[in-house]
């Protein structure tokens, strides 16, 4: 069997080891409190210089996911975890690191009744009693067209509701075969109406095309969302989806532009960018 060669990361996708001592003040208010963040479970590139800021993206429900993307680093199964004092560790490491924007994320609970939402609620609500000031943005799972889950997570006070497409509509069923392009539209459309300020994200580099990239851009404006991330896909282990194209800096930049052409109010576009990367710059658009 021909083994095939990953592809080399170009300059352009270099980043700094996470070094420091406010990256040594995160790490150890994450451990202390028996939290997941993203950052890790993900294996974010980011992570260096966001935790040497002293900001994190906390991952509440668990670190396993009851979904199979083709693209994620959090592990895959049957869930275990379901920890009604995760609200409180999670606001009162948020309020002991003192900072003004906070990111909460999850993984998916499909096998929830109400996939998770109670615990979503709790956990913003116990964060602005504890540190009301710190303005937060909540990058939720798809709940599966259960729009009752959906305002319980939304309800709670959060500025941001996030969340992401990830791939174009070409790509769902070999990057996200668990989820349905329509469905997260439809999601992101009712987050708007709500009244909620609405983002998403998608990764570049499976292979997608530029009118790909420009329809979702148009979809994404028709329902109404306000802040479009786009970043590099990069391969988690050999078990995932392989990165096709590295997608040069000018081009992240031609997408930005299209972005902002198309509706949309702010576009976050780069190689290194994730969903929660600079996200307090997305507060007040």
């Amino acid at each position: 069997m021909e083994l095939i060669e990953r592809k080399k990361r170009p300059d352009w996708l270099r980043v700094k080891l996470p070094i420091g001592e406010n990256y040594r003040k995160v790490r150890e208010i994450v451990d202390n409190n028996k939290l997941h963040t993203i950052c890790q479970s993900g294996n974010c590139p980011n992570m260096g210089e966001c935790w040497g800021e002293g900001t994190a993206t906390f991952m509440i429900l668990g670190n396993v996911c009851t979904r199979s993307c083709n693209f994620c680093a959090v592990a895959t199964g049957r869930p275990t975890e379901y920890d009604t004092a995760e609200p409180e560790r999670v606001a009162e490491a948020i309020h002991t690191m003192g900072v003004k924007h906070a990111v909460i994320t999850s993984v998916n609970r499909d096998e929830l009744k109400d996939k998770g939402a109670e615990i979503w609620y709790q956990t913003v609500v116990k964060t602005k009693a504890l540190s009301p000031k710190t303005t937060i943005e909540t990058l939720i799972p798809d709940t599966k067209s259960d729009w009752d889950a959906l305002y319980r997570m939304i309800s709670a006070g959060q500025e941001v509701v996030s969340h992401n497409m990830e791939t174009v509509r070409s790509f769902y069923r070999k990057i996200r075969p668990q989820a349905k392009y329509d469905r997260s539209l439809e999601q992101i459309r009712r987050t708007k109406e709500y009244g909620k300020r609405t983002k998403t994200g998608i990764m570049l580099g499976f292979g997608e095309k530029k009118e790909e990239v420009f329809e979702a851009m148009d979809d994404l404006a028709r329902v109404g969302c306000d802040i479009l991330t786009l970043g590099q896909y990069l391969q988690p282990t050999k078990m995932h989806h392989e990165v096709i194209e590295f997608i040069h800096p000018d081009l992240f930049e031609e997408y930005r532009v299209e972005g902002l052409k198309r509706g949309i109010k702010y576009v976050e576009s780069g190689p290194l960018v994730r969903s929660s990367y600079h996200s307090e710059r997305h507060v007040n658009v």
